[in-house]
Protein backbone atom coordinates (compact mmCIF):
# COMPACT_ATOMS: atom_id res chain seq x y z
CA UNK A 1 0.00 0.00 0.00
CA UNK A 2 1.68 3.36 -0.95
CA UNK A 3 2.71 5.70 1.51
CA UNK A 4 0.18 8.83 1.45
CA UNK A 5 1.32 11.75 0.23
CA UNK A 6 0.54 14.43 2.49
CA UNK A 7 1.77 17.12 0.18
CA UNK A 8 -1.07 16.70 -2.16
CA UNK A 9 -3.82 18.24 0.56
CA UNK A 10 -4.83 21.59 -0.20
CA UNK A 11 -7.06 24.47 1.44
CA UNK A 12 -10.19 24.85 -0.48
CA UNK A 13 -10.88 29.10 -1.46
CA UNK A 14 -13.90 28.48 -3.46
CA UNK A 15 -16.51 31.29 -2.39
CA UNK A 16 -19.12 28.94 -1.14
CA UNK A 17 -18.73 30.18 2.30
CA UNK A 18 -18.91 33.90 1.16
CA UNK A 19 -22.20 32.74 -0.45
CA UNK A 20 -23.81 31.80 2.55
CA UNK A 21 -23.14 34.78 4.45
CA UNK A 22 -24.76 36.80 1.66
CA UNK A 23 -27.98 34.54 2.00
CA UNK A 24 -28.62 35.73 5.58
CA UNK A 25 -27.81 39.87 5.20
CA UNK A 26 -31.91 40.27 4.67
CA UNK A 27 -32.58 38.00 7.52
CA UNK A 28 -30.72 40.18 9.72
CA UNK A 29 -31.62 43.23 8.20
CA UNK A 30 -35.15 42.42 8.46
CA UNK A 31 -34.85 41.97 12.19
CA UNK A 32 -33.44 45.34 12.50
CA UNK A 33 -36.01 47.19 10.76
CA UNK A 34 -38.57 45.55 13.04
CA UNK A 35 -36.83 46.36 16.24
CA UNK A 36 -36.88 49.87 14.76
CA UNK A 37 -40.17 50.06 14.10
CA UNK A 38 -41.02 48.53 17.24
CA UNK A 39 -38.59 51.26 18.91
CA UNK A 40 -40.33 53.56 17.42
CA UNK A 41 -43.63 53.02 18.40
CA UNK A 42 -42.73 53.05 21.77
CA UNK A 43 -41.44 56.17 21.65
CA UNK A 44 -43.89 58.16 20.16
CA UNK A 45 -46.55 56.54 22.43
CA UNK A 46 -44.56 57.54 25.34
CA UNK A 47 -42.99 54.34 27.24
CA UNK A 48 -39.51 55.95 26.75
CA UNK A 49 -40.36 59.16 27.68
CA UNK A 50 -40.42 60.39 31.14
CA UNK A 51 -43.55 60.40 33.14
CA UNK A 52 -45.45 63.63 33.47
CA UNK A 53 -45.94 64.82 37.08
CA UNK A 54 -50.22 65.44 37.52
CA UNK A 55 -52.23 65.99 40.04
CA UNK A 56 -56.00 63.62 40.38
CA UNK A 57 -59.05 63.99 41.74
CA UNK A 58 -61.45 60.75 42.50
CA UNK A 59 -64.97 60.80 40.75
CA UNK A 60 -67.08 60.57 44.03
CA UNK A 61 -70.93 59.92 44.89
CA UNK A 62 -72.96 63.33 45.61
CA UNK A 63 -76.24 64.59 46.38
CA UNK A 64 -77.80 67.06 44.48
CA UNK A 65 -78.94 68.76 47.47
CA UNK A 66 -75.32 70.00 48.36
CA UNK A 67 -76.25 72.59 45.94
CA UNK A 68 -78.84 74.37 47.76
CA UNK A 69 -77.32 73.87 51.13
CA UNK A 70 -77.07 77.04 52.95
CA UNK A 71 -75.34 75.91 55.83
CA UNK A 72 -74.09 72.53 57.67
CA UNK A 73 -73.64 71.77 61.12
CA UNK A 74 -72.61 68.73 63.37
CA UNK A 75 -74.12 67.23 66.59
CA UNK A 76 -75.51 63.87 67.75
CA UNK A 77 -78.83 61.96 67.79
CA UNK A 78 -81.14 62.10 71.01
CA UNK A 79 -84.18 61.08 71.80
CA UNK A 80 -86.62 64.06 72.58
CA UNK A 81 -88.33 61.86 75.47
CA UNK A 82 -85.37 59.66 77.65
CA UNK A 83 -86.02 58.46 81.14
CA UNK A 84 -84.36 56.91 83.91
CA UNK A 85 -86.58 54.07 85.20
CA UNK A 86 -86.34 54.24 89.36
CA UNK A 87 -88.11 53.06 92.44
CA UNK A 88 -89.84 55.46 94.62
CA UNK A 89 -89.47 53.13 97.58
CA UNK A 90 -86.43 51.56 98.87
CA UNK A 91 -85.90 47.78 98.57
CA UNK A 92 -84.69 44.62 97.03
CA UNK A 93 -84.49 43.79 93.29
CA UNK A 94 -85.75 40.55 93.20
CA UNK A 95 -87.22 40.15 89.03
CA UNK A 96 -85.84 41.94 86.38
CA UNK A 97 -87.70 41.27 83.33
CA UNK A 98 -86.15 43.23 80.43
CA UNK A 99 -82.61 43.67 78.95
CA UNK A 100 -80.72 46.02 76.44
CA UNK A 101 -82.79 46.60 73.28
CA UNK A 102 -86.25 45.03 74.75
CA UNK A 103 -88.94 46.81 73.73
CA UNK A 104 -91.63 48.15 76.17
CA UNK A 105 -95.26 49.21 76.82
CA UNK A 106 -96.47 52.39 78.67
CA UNK A 107 -97.39 51.18 81.95
CA UNK A 108 -95.31 47.52 81.46
CA UNK A 109 -93.54 45.99 84.77
CA UNK A 110 -90.40 46.16 84.25
CA UNK A 111 -88.97 44.95 87.31
CA UNK A 112 -89.92 43.82 90.91
CA UNK A 113 -88.87 44.58 94.50
CA UNK A 114 -88.85 42.48 97.34
CA UNK A 115 -92.61 42.79 98.84
CA UNK A 116 -93.95 40.63 101.32
CA UNK A 117 -94.52 43.40 103.89
CA UNK A 118 -96.14 45.64 101.69
CA UNK A 119 -98.65 42.54 100.45
CA UNK A 120 -99.04 42.09 104.81
CA UNK A 121 -100.24 45.35 105.41
CA UNK A 122 -102.72 45.47 102.33
CA UNK A 123 -104.26 41.96 103.75
CA UNK A 124 -104.64 43.78 107.16
CA UNK A 125 -105.62 46.92 106.06
CA UNK A 126 -108.61 44.90 103.94
CA UNK A 127 -109.40 42.89 106.96
CA UNK A 128 -109.69 46.58 108.90
CA UNK A 129 -112.04 47.61 106.37
CA UNK A 130 -113.35 44.14 106.67
CA UNK A 131 -114.19 44.55 110.07
CA UNK A 132 -115.43 48.44 110.55
CA UNK A 133 -118.43 47.47 107.65
CA UNK A 134 -119.16 45.13 110.06
CA UNK A 135 -119.98 47.41 112.38
CA UNK A 136 -121.49 49.96 110.14
CA UNK A 137 -124.09 47.12 109.54
CA UNK A 138 -124.25 46.81 113.40
CA UNK A 139 -124.80 50.44 114.25
CA UNK A 140 -127.27 50.93 111.31
CA UNK A 141 -129.41 48.00 112.79
CA UNK A 142 -129.67 49.90 116.19
CA UNK A 143 -130.55 52.64 115.05
CA UNK A 144 -133.31 51.12 112.82
CA UNK A 145 -134.13 49.75 116.08
CA UNK A 146 -134.12 53.00 118.41
CA UNK A 147 -135.75 55.38 115.07
CA UNK A 148 -138.95 52.57 115.88
CA UNK A 149 -138.66 52.98 119.09
CA UNK A 150 -138.24 56.73 119.16
CA UNK A 151 -141.65 57.62 117.05
CA UNK A 152 -143.30 55.11 118.99
CA UNK A 153 -143.12 57.03 122.30
CA UNK A 154 -143.45 60.18 120.45
CA UNK A 155 -147.18 59.68 119.61
CA UNK A 156 -147.67 57.37 123.09
CA UNK A 157 -146.57 60.74 125.35
CA UNK A 158 -148.95 62.83 122.53
CA UNK A 159 -152.14 60.94 123.96
CA UNK A 160 -150.17 60.65 127.74
CA UNK A 161 -150.20 57.29 127.71
CA UNK A 162 -146.17 56.78 129.12
CA UNK A 163 -144.16 59.80 130.91
CA UNK A 164 -142.21 61.91 129.76
CA UNK A 165 -138.90 60.16 131.33
CA UNK A 166 -139.48 57.34 128.89
CA UNK A 167 -139.76 59.49 126.22
CA UNK A 168 -136.31 60.96 126.96
CA UNK A 169 -134.92 57.86 127.05
CA UNK A 170 -135.92 56.95 123.73
CA UNK A 171 -134.46 59.70 122.12
CA UNK A 172 -131.12 59.48 123.73
CA UNK A 173 -130.82 56.15 122.69
CA UNK A 174 -131.80 57.29 119.17
CA UNK A 175 -129.93 60.16 119.17
CA UNK A 176 -126.61 57.88 120.25
CA UNK A 177 -127.46 55.14 117.71
CA UNK A 178 -127.26 57.71 115.43
CA UNK A 179 -123.36 58.84 116.31
CA UNK A 180 -122.71 55.83 116.22
CA UNK A 181 -123.93 55.31 112.50
CA UNK A 182 -121.75 57.90 111.57
CA UNK A 183 -118.88 57.18 113.57
CA UNK A 184 -118.69 53.83 111.99
CA UNK A 185 -119.57 55.30 108.70
CA UNK A 186 -115.78 57.60 109.35
CA UNK A 187 -114.39 54.46 110.19
CA UNK A 188 -114.90 53.14 106.78
CA UNK A 189 -113.71 55.54 105.07
CA UNK A 190 -110.90 56.12 106.99
CA UNK A 191 -110.25 52.06 106.38
CA UNK A 192 -110.87 52.62 102.50
CA UNK A 193 -107.97 55.35 102.67
CA UNK A 194 -105.63 53.02 104.63
CA UNK A 195 -106.45 49.64 102.07
CA UNK A 196 -105.82 52.49 98.81
CA UNK A 197 -102.64 53.92 100.51
CA UNK A 198 -101.72 50.11 101.23
CA UNK A 199 -102.27 48.97 97.92
CA UNK A 200 -100.09 52.14 96.42
CA UNK A 201 -97.59 51.12 98.59
CA UNK A 202 -97.53 47.66 97.52
CA UNK A 203 -97.52 49.33 93.63
CA UNK A 204 -94.03 51.12 94.49
CA UNK A 205 -92.96 47.83 94.59
CA UNK A 206 -93.32 47.01 90.90
CA UNK A 207 -90.94 49.53 88.53
CA UNK A 208 -93.27 50.01 85.29
CA UNK A 209 -92.52 51.40 81.98
CA UNK A 210 -93.95 55.36 81.67
CA UNK A 211 -94.10 54.85 77.81
CA UNK A 212 -93.72 53.39 74.82
CA UNK A 213 -90.37 52.37 74.39
CA UNK A 214 -86.64 50.92 74.05
CA UNK A 215 -84.67 49.65 77.20
CA UNK A 216 -81.08 51.52 76.47
CA UNK A 217 -78.89 50.72 79.56
CA UNK A 218 -79.63 47.98 82.20
CA UNK A 219 -78.49 49.29 85.47
CA UNK A 220 -78.92 47.35 88.04
CA UNK A 221 -79.02 43.41 88.31
CA UNK A 222 -81.35 40.86 90.55
CA UNK A 223 -79.91 41.07 94.52
CA UNK A 224 -78.82 45.06 94.14
CA UNK A 225 -80.14 47.16 96.64
CA UNK A 226 -82.34 50.28 94.69
CA UNK A 227 -83.41 53.51 96.41
CA UNK A 228 -84.54 56.54 95.22
CA UNK A 229 -81.48 58.94 95.96
CA UNK A 230 -78.67 56.45 95.17
CA UNK A 231 -76.88 57.57 98.30
CA UNK A 232 -76.57 54.59 99.85
CA UNK A 233 -73.03 52.47 99.59
CA UNK A 234 -73.46 50.03 96.76
CA UNK A 235 -77.49 51.25 95.94
CA UNK A 236 -78.88 51.71 92.67
CA UNK A 237 -81.15 54.23 91.79
CA UNK A 238 -81.97 53.62 88.04
CA UNK A 239 -82.52 50.56 87.07
CA UNK A 240 -83.06 50.76 83.44
CA UNK A 241 -82.88 54.15 80.70
CA UNK A 242 -84.76 54.14 78.61
CA UNK A 243 -86.32 55.98 75.21
CA UNK A 244 -88.89 56.41 73.19
CA UNK A 245 -87.18 55.70 69.35
CA UNK A 246 -89.64 57.50 67.70
CA UNK A 247 -88.54 61.04 69.18
CA UNK A 248 -84.98 60.71 67.90
CA UNK A 249 -83.91 64.26 66.67
CA UNK A 250 -80.74 65.42 65.88
CA UNK A 251 -78.55 68.10 68.13
CA UNK A 252 -76.91 70.61 66.51
CA UNK A 253 -74.36 73.66 67.46
CA UNK A 254 -75.00 76.16 64.80
CA UNK A 255 -72.21 79.22 65.57
CA UNK A 256 -74.18 82.15 66.47
CA UNK A 257 -72.24 84.01 63.23
CA UNK A 258 -74.79 81.73 60.85
CA UNK A 259 -77.89 81.83 63.41
CA UNK A 260 -79.68 83.89 60.25
CA UNK A 261 -79.39 80.95 58.20
CA UNK A 262 -81.80 78.81 60.28
CA UNK A 263 -85.30 79.39 61.23
CA UNK A 264 -87.75 77.02 62.30
CA UNK A 265 -89.45 74.09 60.15
CA UNK A 266 -86.58 74.98 57.49
CA UNK A 267 -85.93 71.43 55.30
CA UNK A 268 -82.67 69.55 56.17
CA UNK A 269 -80.66 66.79 55.12
CA UNK A 270 -79.34 64.86 57.76
CA UNK A 271 -75.99 62.44 57.54
CA UNK A 272 -74.85 59.61 59.86
CA UNK A 273 -71.15 58.42 60.24
CA UNK A 274 -72.60 55.10 60.43
CA UNK A 275 -75.05 55.28 57.81
CA UNK A 276 -72.67 56.94 55.46
CA UNK A 277 -74.27 56.29 51.89
CA UNK A 278 -77.54 57.20 53.78
CA UNK A 279 -79.71 60.38 53.69
CA UNK A 280 -82.94 61.42 55.94
CA UNK A 281 -85.04 64.69 55.48
CA UNK A 282 -85.24 66.37 59.04
CA UNK A 283 -86.61 69.46 59.53
CA UNK A 284 -85.98 72.29 61.90
CA UNK A 285 -88.39 71.39 65.12
CA UNK A 286 -87.01 74.56 67.01
CA UNK A 287 -83.90 77.14 67.95
CA UNK A 288 -83.21 77.07 71.67
CA UNK A 289 -83.29 80.75 72.73
CA UNK A 290 -79.99 80.86 74.72
CA UNK A 291 -76.29 80.38 73.85
CA UNK A 292 -73.35 78.41 74.48
CA UNK A 293 -70.57 81.20 75.69
CA UNK A 294 -67.94 79.12 75.81
CA UNK A 295 -68.42 77.97 72.19
CA UNK A 296 -69.86 80.28 70.69
CA UNK A 297 -73.34 78.80 69.48
CA UNK A 298 -76.55 78.07 69.97
CA UNK A 299 -78.46 74.50 69.94
CA UNK A 300 -80.60 73.55 67.19
CA UNK A 301 -82.92 70.72 67.07
CA UNK A 302 -83.79 68.79 64.11
CA UNK A 303 -86.54 66.27 63.57
CA UNK A 304 -86.61 63.01 61.35
CA UNK A 305 -89.06 63.42 59.00
CA UNK A 306 -87.84 59.40 57.77
CA UNK A 307 -87.80 56.95 60.08
CA UNK A 308 -85.63 54.04 59.96
CA UNK A 309 -84.44 51.00 62.66
CA UNK A 310 -80.78 51.85 62.14
CA UNK A 311 -80.97 55.08 63.84
CA UNK A 312 -79.90 55.13 67.28
CA UNK A 313 -79.17 57.51 69.81
CA UNK A 314 -76.02 59.04 70.68
CA UNK A 315 -74.91 58.54 66.81
CA UNK A 316 -73.04 61.47 65.36
CA UNK A 317 -74.53 63.19 62.49
CA UNK A 318 -74.12 66.40 60.14
CA UNK A 319 -76.60 68.35 59.40
CA UNK A 320 -77.47 70.70 56.11
CA UNK A 321 -79.73 73.16 56.09
CA UNK A 322 -81.45 73.63 52.67
CA UNK A 323 -83.17 76.32 51.16
CA UNK A 324 -85.76 74.46 49.91
CA UNK A 325 -87.27 70.86 49.98
CA UNK A 326 -85.56 68.34 47.93
CA UNK A 327 -87.53 66.93 44.79
CA UNK A 328 -88.56 63.20 44.68
CA UNK A 329 -85.68 62.97 42.08
CA UNK A 330 -83.00 65.42 44.16
CA UNK A 331 -82.87 62.64 47.07
CA UNK A 332 -80.83 60.02 45.16
CA UNK A 333 -76.58 60.38 45.27
CA UNK A 334 -75.68 61.13 41.73
CA UNK A 335 -71.95 60.40 40.27
CA UNK A 336 -70.05 63.76 39.85
CA UNK A 337 -66.55 64.67 39.25
CA UNK A 338 -64.41 68.24 39.85
CA UNK A 339 -65.28 70.08 36.54
CA UNK A 340 -61.32 71.26 35.95
CA UNK A 341 -60.74 67.17 35.13
CA UNK A 342 -62.87 67.46 32.23
CA UNK A 343 -61.60 68.69 28.92
CA UNK A 344 -63.17 68.76 25.18
CA UNK A 345 -61.16 67.72 22.45
CA UNK A 346 -62.50 66.86 18.57
CA UNK A 347 -66.03 68.41 20.10
CA UNK A 348 -66.28 65.90 22.75
CA UNK A 349 -65.93 65.57 26.33
CA UNK A 350 -63.22 63.53 27.86
CA UNK A 351 -61.40 63.05 30.92
CA UNK A 352 -57.84 60.85 31.60
CA UNK A 353 -58.62 58.28 33.85
CA UNK A 354 -55.73 56.93 36.07
CA UNK A 355 -54.51 53.32 36.14
CA UNK A 356 -51.55 51.49 36.35
CA UNK A 357 -49.66 55.22 35.84
CA UNK A 358 -50.70 55.27 32.44
CA UNK A 359 -53.38 58.17 31.09
CA UNK A 360 -56.48 56.34 29.87
CA UNK A 361 -58.74 58.94 27.64
CA UNK A 362 -62.32 58.48 28.50
CA UNK A 363 -65.39 59.69 26.96
CA UNK A 364 -68.02 60.99 29.32
CA UNK A 365 -71.53 62.50 29.28
CA UNK A 366 -72.10 65.41 31.96
CA UNK A 367 -75.68 66.34 33.51
CA UNK A 368 -76.08 69.33 36.00
CA UNK A 369 -73.63 70.99 37.69
CA UNK A 370 -73.98 70.35 41.40
CA UNK A 371 -72.39 73.13 43.48
CA UNK A 372 -68.49 72.78 42.74
CA UNK A 373 -68.98 69.61 40.82
CA UNK A 374 -70.13 68.35 37.61
CA UNK A 375 -72.42 65.26 37.25
CA UNK A 376 -71.32 62.75 34.86
CA UNK A 377 -74.16 60.39 33.55
CA UNK A 378 -71.34 57.63 31.77
CA UNK A 379 -68.05 56.97 31.18
CA UNK A 380 -66.79 56.59 34.64
CA UNK A 381 -67.44 55.42 38.46
CA UNK A 382 -67.67 56.78 41.59
CA UNK A 383 -64.07 55.64 42.75
CA UNK A 384 -62.29 56.14 39.97
CA UNK A 385 -59.01 58.41 39.94
CA UNK A 386 -58.46 61.53 37.03
CA UNK A 387 -56.11 63.59 36.23
CA UNK A 388 -56.92 66.92 37.34
CA UNK A 389 -56.16 69.86 34.34
CA UNK A 390 -54.71 67.87 31.99
CA UNK A 391 -51.75 69.39 29.50
CA UNK A 392 -52.48 69.14 26.42
CA UNK A 393 -49.39 66.90 25.45
CA UNK A 394 -51.28 64.70 27.53
CA UNK A 395 -52.87 61.85 25.40
CA UNK A 396 -54.14 57.78 25.96
CA UNK A 397 -51.62 56.08 27.25
CA UNK A 398 -49.00 58.53 28.06
CA UNK A 399 -46.77 58.05 31.45
CA UNK A 400 -47.93 59.71 34.53
CA UNK A 401 -46.74 59.87 38.34
CA UNK A 402 -49.49 61.73 40.38
CA UNK A 403 -47.67 64.47 42.95
CA UNK A 404 -48.86 63.91 46.16
CA UNK A 405 -50.67 67.23 47.57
Amino acid sequence: MPDNDLTGLKIDKSPAGSYVSRRRRPFYLLIVVILAVVIGFLYLNGVFSPAVQVEAVNVIKIYPSQGFTTLNASGYVVARRKAAVASKVTGLLVSLDVEEGSRVKAGQIIARLENEDAKAFRDQAQANLTAVRYNLEQAQAELADASLLYNRFRELLVKGYISRADFDLSEARYKKASASVNAAEAQVKASMAGLRNSEVSLDYTFIRSPFDAVVLTKNADIGDIVTPLGAAANAKAAVVTIADLNSLQVEADVSESNLGKVKSGQPCEIQLDALPDARFRGTVHTVVPTADRTKASVLVKINFIDKDSRILPEMSAKVAFLSRDAKSDEQNPRTAINPDAIVTRNGQKKVFLIKNNLAHETLIKTGIRIGEMVEVTSGVSAGDSAIIKPADHIKNGSRIKVTEK
